[in-house]
């Protein structure tokens, strides 16, 4: 996979341009302000902010040391009905630490402004408009709700966010689904502490940074003032008209593209101290994950599952056979409690007496029994589409754990939380670039998360036709490996009445009888296979002595996808396909074959997509063949074009009518 056209991810080195200085203050709200209709530069924008400026600084304690603040100032204007949902502010805070105190968050200077008789009106933020809630064991979340808010206000607010975690800073955004005007943000960081920098979505902005001194009054173990001298850097980042972050199909998360100022702690170095590295190295990242007791001890407890173990494959002599007893044996057995973590939470010994767990639990204790079944098995960090992409190394960039077992030199990727995985299918959130594989001497490998072999949709019809244009037939569709995956997890809560009801209308009001499907619960390992007949009025035109078919029938594309005049996020279809129609349409007495569609052949040069469409006509009797494989995951933006150009050509070929002519 080329990176450069996955994501637009630099480091941000400091450089010498001088931030804008011009000021922006909470309760500067003008006449003007508040006339504005529409956004000058986005007439579409529901809301804008006007600006929103970051400041991060340290401040020091005898007992705690240093513990950083992150305070932020937001101005918002609502434009529109749409626009009223930003009268609601949400953020999290992290109350999961072991070693540290909670976070605290607090907001103030809430408040709105309305224009009521040519005067400004201020509606300040109540008690009551503050809520708290606790998300799980790890985050926490403070809202409020502005009062009085309508199309033209303007809001404002400010929040501070104090947490003893200098490892990593919260992330400032400065790209939203609305345009921002203007974004200012100041670090103060004391010069022990090295701060790596990342800047995601190639925003441009101006830059500058210095020396200063600096100095700290804290209270020593006698109550006596003392100061604390030392130098630091101030780093100032800004920029202007911001545009907003719009959808676009087929992007995995757009979070990982959003315009973001990133700060990972890189080294410590204290005075007459060895210095500290981080997470300077992944070698490095792995060795910390690795030791702390709720991963690599956890790994180590096995002796209460040996007695299942021996149960499980005795006198099983394969390893592959010993491999899918023991998967399918903790998937059925434990239930995940939508925890995401690598770290486990009550061990893996509670979570398996109960029989359930989080990711990091359920993985762990499959990972043991496999050991204990004689079968390498090593943990392997990933980071969830929803989690971003953990580009430059990092241990709080990881979210989740799976398995990775080998076997005869063949490795297999397994993770047992979910049901209809199966050995190597993983949720599709999980297929998210690179993972990072920790053996049990700490050292990791860098492994492709990327189904190397293409998942398969096969759909085989036999079809007749009268001279009605009526269509009868029997219809064969296959789904291998992730299509069949996909398949299971979006129609495993619906009946078959309510499935068959939506795919008959997907269809163009197709007549589906005589259904069954094989394997959608169970024989994960194998292909779904769904068999039904077919009858349809409407997939057919007459026009006086002809009849017009399209070539895929109720299959055909008739839009293209990519209609965009240009691409900024990657095109993401998750894993490689390939798509296969094989249809033998017998035409009705009294008609011959007119005209067939020109045949076609369409190949990007690096053959990451191939497209063919053929037909041959004998007697009564038309074969079609269409083949469509994509054989990339990941297009780059810069491919947009060539992969809109060749959708425009697929969609165009199979809008081209098969014409037969009454004789």
């Amino acid at each position: 996979m080329r990176f450069s056209g996955l994501i637009t991810i630099v480091v941000f080195f400091l450089i010498g341009i001088k931030a804008n200085s011009q000021n922006y203050e909470l309760g500067k709200v003008t006449i003007a302000e508040l006339q504005e209709k529409v956004h000058p530069i986005d007439s579409s924008a529901s809301a804008a902010i006007l600006f929103k400026k970051g400041r991060t600084f340290f401040t020091y304690s005898r007992d705690v040391g240093f513990t950083a603040n992150h305070v932020c100032e937001i101005k918002i204007k609502i434009y529109k009905n749409e626009g009223l949902s930003w009268a609601d502010q949400k953020v999290r805070y992290y109350i999961g630490y072991e070693n540290l105190n909670k976070e605290q968050l607090e907001f103030s200077n809430a408040i709105t402004y309305n224009l009521e008789n040519g005067a400004i009106v201020k509606t300040k933020l109540e008690n009551q408009g503050e809520f708290k809630k606790k998300i799980n064991n790890y985050w926490k979340e403070k809202s409020i709700t502005f009062p009085n808010v309508k199309v033209g206000s303007i809001i404002e607010y400010k929040y501070i966010l104090k947490s003893e975690n200098i490892v990593k800073f919260p992330d400032f955004d400065i790209q939203y689904e609305i345009p921002v005007n203007y974004f200012y943000y100041k670090t103060e960081l004391p010069e022990y502490y090295i701060y790596k920098p990342i800047l995601i979505g190639g925003i441009p902005l101006e830059t500058d940074s210095k020396f200063k001194n600096a100095s700290q009054n804290f209270e020593n173990e006698h109550n006596q003032t003392n100061t604390l001298y030392y130098k630091q850097i101030e780093s100032f980042y800004s920029g202007k008209n911001i545009p907003a972050l719009t959808d676009e199909p087929y992007v995995n998360n757009i979070e990982n593209y959003k315009g973001t100022i990133k700060h990972e702690l890189e080294r410590i170095r204290m005075p007459d101290q060895p210095v500290k590295d981080y997470a300077l190295t992944w070698e490095g990242v792995a060795k910390t994950i690795f030791k702390d007791e709720d991963f690599g001890k956890q790994l180590s407890e096995k002796s209460f599952l040996v007695e299942d173990v021996k149960r499980l494959v005795r006198n099983v002599e394969s390893f592959n056979e010993r491999l899918n007893l023991v998967f399918t044996y903790v998937q059925n057995r434990m239930n995940w409690d939508e925890t995401r973590s690598y770290y486990t939470d009550k061990g893996v010994i509670k979570a398996y007496k109960d029989q359930t767990g989080n990711v990091a639990e359920i993985n762990f204790i499959l990972i043991s029994m496999l050991r204990l079944a004689g079968v390498e098995a090593n943990p392997v960090l990933v980071s969830t589409i929803e989690n971003g992409l953990p580009v430059y190394p990092t241990r709080t960039g990881f979210n989740y754990v799976i398995a990775a077992a080998e076997i005869d030199g063949k490795q297999i990727l397994l993770d047992a939380t979910h049901k209809f995985t199966s050995p190597n299918i993983l949720p599709l959130n999980v297929l998210n670039w690179k993972g990072r594989l920790i053996k049990n001497d700490g050292t990791s490998t860098e492994i492709d998360l990327e189904p190397s072999i293409p998942s398969k949709e096969n759909f085989n019809l036999m079809v007749s036709i009268d001279s009605g244009g009526k269509m009868n037939g029997q219809a064969r569709i296959l789904r291998t490996d992730y299509d069949a995956y996909r398949f299971r997890v979006e129609n495993n809560a619906k009946n078959q009445e309510n499935y068959l009801e939506k795919f008959e209308t997907e269809l163009g009001d197709l007549n589906i009888s005589n259904y069954r499907i094989e394997n959608q619960k169970s024989n994960l390992k194998d292909p779904i296979i769904e068999t039904f007949s077919f009858a349809s009025n409407n997939q057919s035109d007459i026009i006086e002595d002809k009849i017009f078919v399209n070539p895929l029938l109720f299959f055909t594309r008739t839009k293209n996808p990519f209609n965009q005049e240009k691409r900024i996020m990657p095109v993401y279809f998750g894993y490689k396909n390939q798509e296969k129609y094989n249809i033998t349409l017998e035409i009705p007495n009294g008609y011959t074959v007119e005209s067939l569609p020109v045949p076609i052949k369409i190949a990007t040069e690096d053959k990451g997509i191939v497209y063919l469409l053929n037909f041959f006509a004998e007697g009564k009797k038309i074969q079609i063949n269409c083949t469509k494989d994509i054989n990339n995951s990941i297009f780059a933006a810069e491919e947009y074009q060539t992969l809109k150009d060749v959708f425009q050509k697929v969609t165009a070929s199979q809008n081209q009518k098969i014409v037969l002519k009454k004789i």
